[in-house]
């Protein structure tokens, strides 16, 4: 199926012609051509912005970028009725369904593009956007998959560009101090953390469901779908369709939210929530050193039921990470699905998501999705009142995001033309944050243990049936 858009060849002679590899012997040697060499322009104004992605997410980080002092000049949705919201909002907008259009027709009169759609959707926007000299703002998990992530990044720099990954945590106070308090060796050695959320809350391990349903006058399905397999839109799961113990009939199969447990646009529990609640114990402990160093990372995992259409109602992932530096190796546990860590000395029970990072010296517990709150956990009151004594004296060395706000923090770097300036850039830090949250996901569809090897892009092990899920094939639409 084609849609009537004016870049829809220019674009896949890049995009298509990448498709098919099985293995790859490093990710980043491959490029998208088809947008020539494009750099960002000086801004004396306003940042003028692009939204792709309008409902949702993509409402609240347009609505932000607007409130950080970008003038909202184009949005674009492949849903009208999700879009109806925002594109009241800013009425002088143009609006679009599709991206390339959009991207090709405005033009230099775009600045920045926001993405905040389905995860199989983020690269290709971000891409385009990108080659074509705009600033990014792309929600997590960054990419659909590891060779997306690691071309991102290799865009970015190529093309000069300030980004930011939407993990919004990282701007915030909690995680920071956390970083403050392991740089300065008051947690001691960390050999042992753990992550947990309460991911999946939408269907997952089951089989798409059969049949198909009218699409909606207001949504385009093949713009939706992308580059993904072409598929019947199906609306409601029918009767008898069982999760958890539970009939879902009459809940959605994929739009406006539950694509997340469907392979071919989501990533999963893992890439739902990863980037936000392993954000503290990746930076804390400096993950980024191993990969960038070209050490091997060893990811198993087991899970409960899935299919090859969706991902699993329960996972535990282990990563095995080697020394960096000065800190010894560590284990880094995630659980999904109701699964949680064995409780610490002090601590008696903890959310349904959080982190812990278990230091020879002090514990410290969140139990929030964005390390909003990390506290020290001890087994009796004294020793916790001396442990928070100890670590309010940690020096705060990180400098603050105004506001703990990330889109402010975008903005700024981009009046600057700071492309390192957000904390989450893609250049220093989210795209290595996403491949290790995605690396996860080699090793639930596998079911095998993997050696990754970030500077190769490769599992080193040879396991093929990981190495399928490196680069996806794009369908031409």
């Amino acid at each position: 199926m084609e849609t009537k858009n004016l870049d829809r060849r220019s674009f896949m002679k890049g995009a298509v012609a990448l498709v098919g590899l099985a293995s790859l012997s490093g990710c980043a040697s491959l490029g998208i051509k088809g947008f020539g060499e494009a750099k960002p322009k000086p801004i004396s104004g306003k940042i003028r912005l692009a939204g792709v992605g309008c409902g949702g997410k993509g409402e609240s980080d347009i609505a932000n970028s607007a409130e950080a002092g970008c003038e909202i000049v184009a949005l674009c949705d492949v849903d009208e009725r999700r879009a109806a919201g925002t594109v009241k909002k800013f009425p002088n907008a143009k609006f679009y369904k599709d991206y390339r259009k959009m991207l090709k027709e405005m033009g230099d009169q775009i600045d920045a593009v926001t993405v905040s759609t389905p995860d199989h959707t983020h690269f290709h926007v971000a891409a385009m956007a990108i080659q074509m000299g705009k600033h990014v703002y792309v929600q997590k998990p960054l990419a659909h998959s590891i060779w997306e992530v690691q071309e991102l990044r290799r865009l970015a720099a190529k093309h000069g560009v300030v980004t930011q990954m939407g993990n919004q945590g990282h701007a915030g106070e909690g995680i920071r101090l956390v970083k403050e308090w392991m740089d300065s060796g008051t947690l001691g050695e960390v050999k042992l953390a753990h992550v947990w959320t309460n991911r999946p809350i939408w269907p997952q391990g089951l089989k798409r469901p059969v049949g198909s349903d009218p699409i909606p006058k207001e949504l385009d399905w093949n713009l939706w779908l992308g580059t993904a397999p072409m598929r019947p839109f199906k609306d409601k799961w029918p009767e008898n369709s069982l999760w958890q113990g539970k009939d879902i009939k009459g809940s959605d199969v994929y739009v406006p939210f539950a694509w997340r447990g469907f392979w071919d646009f989501g990533t999963g529990a893992l890439g739902d929530m990863g980037c936000h609640t392993m954000d503290a114990v990746f930076w804390a402990l400096n993950i980024k050193e191993a990969m960038t160093s070209g050490q091997d990372i060893v990811v198993t995992a087991k899970s409960g039921s899935f299919s090859e259409d969706m991902a699993p109602e329960w996972e535990e992932v282990i990563y095995e990470v080697p020394a960096r530096g000065k800190m010894p190796a560590c284990t880094v546990t995630w659980q999904a699905g109701g699964k949680k860590p064995e409780l610490p000395k002090g601590l008696d029970k903890v959310s349904d998501s959080g982190q812990l990072l278990m230091g020879s010296k002090m514990v410290i517990y969140d139990g929030s999705d964005y390390c909003d709150s990390p506290r020290p956990v001890n087994e009796t009151p004294e020793k916790i009142k001396e442990d928070i004594k100890t670590v309010k004296a940690v020096a705060k060395t990180i400098p603050r995001a105004t506001k703990s706000n990330p889109h402010i923090e975008w903005v700024e770097a981009i009046q600057k033309g700071d492309a390192h300036h957000p904390g989450s850039n893609f250049l220093d830090y989210s795209t290595y944050l996403a491949e290790f949250v995605i690396l996860g996901n080699l090793a639930v569809r596998s079911g095998k243990k993997i050696v990754w090897n970030s500077k190769a892009c490769k599992v080193m092990n040879d396991v093929p049936e990981a190495m399928q899920f490196v680069k996806h094939s794009y369908r031409e639409f």
